[in-house]
């Protein structure tokens, strides 16, 4: 019976019980200095204060997020690696990067969220985004639209947001920082972007946001309509969150949900919500879970309107 007993004991994963026992690595699928960037490390280091233990940011790019997704799902499920998440586990994974679905890897939870802003360059002589709409209907496939990239976050918002217009536009993906640069050397005539990658440039003039895809005003930009409020059935906002390699004891996963939590509500990462325009909701697993599997299906009608989306299943 002892003996039993200790085989079954052995059974459950040390490390658990004693999590966190090392740093941590905070994955991170974006570039150094970018609004998601900036983000994740004020939550880390908030992070790593609740958890006693360095908590890491490392930046790893590309391919939309599938190279940060991908790793932490072949890592091993002990929690001493996470990846800041985004929309991107869902986008990546349906525009055909991953060879998996977002839900091959395990969740923590969501942290904030963050409306999406259409603007054009301020001396723009598209006023309102009805100027917008009359230009765009009048020269079909003429009006180009920047995003961060095919099947980014900010190109499905603009997918969804033109269609709900019903009109035609040419989608120029230019990268986080070109995308800017293009609305501003005329390259572009709008772009969609994270609300912490246009408040800058709209405050300080060079930007104009006409138009929010999402389902309430942002307290940054109280005088911007949403899209709803104008009769265009658009809401598409871009989630942050955390996420864990597949087979993550529960414990662990409990234990990092309660930092991610407490890093999310804690004075600094409060702060910084308040100057860059972002949302604090955090979400626990379940909830976060059900949140992901309605997104999931949103960007999958949104890419096969666009003939973006890609099957998981083999073909006959």
């Amino acid at each position: 019976m002892i003996a039993a007993a200790a085989a079954v004991a052995f059974t459950i994963p040390a490390h658990a019980a004693d999590y966190p026992n090392g740093p941590i690595e905070f994955v991170i699928p974006w570039g150094a200095g970018g609004g998601a960037d900036i983000e994740g490390r004020v939550l880390a280091k908030e992070m790593s204060k609740v958890l006693g233990v360095p908590v890491t940011p490392i930046n790893k790019t590309g391919a939309g997020g599938a190279i940060s997704y991908t790793y932490i799902k072949d890592s091993k499920p002990d929690g001493q690696k996470i990846v800041w998440n985004s929309t991107s586990v869902l986008t990546t994974t349906n525009i055909g990067n991953t060879k998996y679905d977002y839900n091959a890897i395990d969740h923590i939870g969501r942290v904030e969220y963050q409306p999406q802003p259409f603007a054009v360059k301020a001396s723009s002589p598209w006023k309102t985004f009805g100027d917008f709409v009359k230009a765009c209907k009048a020269n079909p496939g003429s009006v180009k639209i920047a995003n961060s990239g095919i099947g980014s976050s900010t190109h499905t918002a603009a997918i969804a947001l033109v269609n709900a217009v019903g009109c035609k536009v040419i989608h120029l993906p230019k990268g986080i920082k070109g995308r800017n640069k293009s609305v501003l050397n005329g390259e572009a005539d709008a772009m969609i972007a994270p609300i912490t990658g246009a408040q800058r440039l709209t405050k300080a003039g060079k930007l104009r946001i006409l138009a929010m895809p999402t389902a309430k005003r942002s307290p940054i930009f109280p005088d911007v309509p949403t899209a709803m409020e104008l009769g265009y059935n658009a809401d598409f906002d871009i989630f942050r969150g955390l996420s864990v390699a597949p087979g993550t004891p529960d414990a662990i996963k409990a234990k990092l949900s309660d930092a991610m939590m407490k890093a999310a509500n804690s004075a600094a990462f409060t702060k910084l919500a308040k100057q860059k325009g972002f949302t604090i909701a955090p979400m626990g697993h379940v909830a976060f879970t059900a949140f992901l599997a309605d997104q999931d299906k949103i960007v999958k009608a949104i890419f096969k309107s666009a003939g973006l989306y890609k099957s998981k299943k083999p073909k006959k």
